[in-house]
């Protein structure tokens, strides 16, 4: 259980956080980075549940909750096995990158193939998902940087991978199920 008595500490006065470890480093690390991106990502997702209904923000409203999840497990880099055994990190697992894969699948069976890429915009819902979609895309690039430099759950990028997938796909459903995508006409403006 987490409890928020004060919300601000101070420890951060000089530029540097806590990892969930409890090892202090600077706030501009790239982990800090990645994870701060991935809360952007969350933000994000609050705005399009704004223009969601039903089935689509409860679906949302399980990714918000995911994305907790992946901030938890990116700002806990690994630590020793004792310590880990008596406090174990909370990790992404692969059963909700399966989730994913088996939502995008179940709302792409129910959309017409693509024939040309699609501009982000159409309906409110959609024009924020995109913005999800591009917000992700950035949070797999510096999870993706991150693991060449240091350990990262294998599990958290092929999350973030899934997830961009399936904003675009979710986008193309709150388009009208892609009636109302806004086709690209490459050179239209020459």
């Amino acid at each position: 259980m987490v409890v928020l008595n004060k919300i601000y500490t101070k420890t951060g006065d000089q530029g540097e956080t806590a990892l969930g470890n409890g090892a202090r480093i600077a706030k501009h690390a790239l982990r800090v980075t990645a994870y701060g991106t991935v809360d952007e990502t969350n933000a994000t997702v609050g705005l399009a549940r704004l223009h969601a209904a039903d089935a689509m923000d409860a679906r949302l409203a399980a990714i918000q909750n995911d994305l907790f999840d992946l901030g938890a497990d990116l700002c806990r880099p690994d630590m020793d096995k004792d310590a880990e055994a008596e406090f174990p990190p909370l990790r992404m697992a692969d059963s909700q990158v399966a989730r994913l894969e088996a939502e995008i699948d179940a709302m792409n069976a129910a959309l017409e193939p693509l024939r040309s890429f699609i501009l982000p915009g159409g309906s409110a819902l959609a024009a924020h998902l995109h913005l999800c979609r591009t917000v992700s895309r950035r949070a797999e690039r510096l999870c993706v940087e991150l693991a060449a430099a240091e350990p990262v759950n294998p599990a958290a990028v092929k999350f973030l991978n899934r997830l961009s997938d399936w904003f675009f796909v979710a986008a193309r459903v709150a388009n009208n199920g892609g009636k109302d995508d806004v086709l690209w006409v490459p050179g239209a403006n020459r």
